[in-house]
């Protein structure tokens, strides 16, 4: 007897004494066959326990209402909310969202594109996780299957991209940090194999330079992009002989790490040191005390990828424009007074 894991449509055509034809317009639901032969069918389905491969019918088909969206690390609210963007519209379309995180790790990230290629997906929307390969997604661009990148590039890759303006977002962000009249400044998280870590490093770079904070009185902390990496870049930062007095963090993950080790030391964001995040997720908005962050329109990203991804399936085409969304400064009260009336060397 076939087992389970291999039987075939060959088997049930013989156990049910049909044709391999008739087996497989049962599997599609056809309304063709006579009621007693599709029982009889069924039953031999159940006896050999086949398992109807519906991405493999899909893929024979070369259709599907299937959408992946992987996404790098879904226990950061910024990708939660990123995702309920692009659900949203999925779901107005009559499109199936199928979402897996991958953790940062590149070898699930391959395990779940795999299976999801395997089920016969429309498109793909990925967050590409840390330490992926340019040509990770090449298998995927021959067989003619969208995709979309989502927050993050890969070098010398051709796949659209939806992100916001980073550069442009940590430019304000640091030039309110040095108009509050900072002088000593820190960017804390993040690592430079990311393209986006090196957009946001490099607007802060900028302002500083732009508006004359020397290199001596600039410290950059690598780290985790969560809660743990922002605890451990203040304790960092703290740690060195003339400390900064204010950090702009990778994202707002890092940032809520930063107010935290602060508490613990005493310490309170806002008044004894200035924390800006990066992204503006809902809860930036609730914390204590309020974090100032820089907007990116979080869920808007999330529907134009989806936008952008339905598009591309209907045109049957694999090619599109980036897209770089428009970002703000929110203030709150984790960036704090203006210091330049308490400040003596402030400009």
């Amino acid at each position: 007897m076939a087992s389970r894991a291999k039987a075939t449509i060959l088997d049930i055509a013989r156990e049910a004494g049909v044709s391999k034809s008739t087996v497989s317009l049962v599997l599609q639901g056809s309304g063709l066959i006579r009621p007693e032969t599709a029982t009889r069918v069924r039953k031999a389905i159940e006896d050999v326990g086949y398992v109807y491969n519906r991405g493999a019918a899909n893929l024979r088909k070369a259709h599907s209402n299937v959408i992946g969206m992987v996404i790098n690390d879904l226990t950061n609210p910024f990708f939660a909310e990123l995702a309920v963007g692009m659900e949203r519209v999925f779901q107005a379309a009559g499109v199936v969202p199928f979402i897996a995180n991958t953790a940062e790790n590149p070898v699930r990230q391959e395990e779940v594109l795999k299976s999801l290629m395997e089920q016969g997906v429309a498109g793909l929307i990925v967050s590409p996780a840390r330490g992926t390969t340019p040509g990770a997604f090449r298998r995927i661009e021959a067989a003619g299957v969208p995709i979309v990148f989502t927050m993050r590039r890969l070098p010398e890759s051709r796949i659209p991209v939806i992100a916001p303006d980073n550069h442009r977002g940590a430019v304000l962000a640091t030039e309110h940090l040095i108009r509050r009249g900072h002088r000593r400044l820190a960017f804390f998280g993040g690592s430079s194999d990311l393209v986006v870590y090196q957009e946001r490093l490099g607007g802060f770079l900028e302002a500083c330079e732009t508006l004359g904070i020397p290199n001596s009185d600039r410290l950059i902390v690598e780290g985790e992009t969560s809660r743990k990496g922002g605890m451990a870049c203040l304790e960092t930062a703290l740690a060195v002989p003339q400390p900064p007095t204010a950090a702009l963090c990778f994202n707002d993950a890092v940032a809520f790490g930063a107010i935290l080790a602060l508490r613990k030391r005493g310490l309170e964001a806002g008044t004894d040191f200035a924390v800006v995040g990066f992204d503006d997720v809902a809860e930036a908005e609730h914390y204590s005390p309020a974090l100032t962050s820089v907007a990116v329109n979080t869920a808007g990203l999330g529907e134009r990828a989806a936008h952008v991804m339905l598009k591309m399936i209907q045109s049957r085409t694999t090619r599109a424009e980036d897209h770089i969304g428009a970002v703000s400064l929110v203030v709150r009260e984790s960036s704090g007074p203006d210091r330049n009336s308490q400040v003596g060397d402030a400009a």
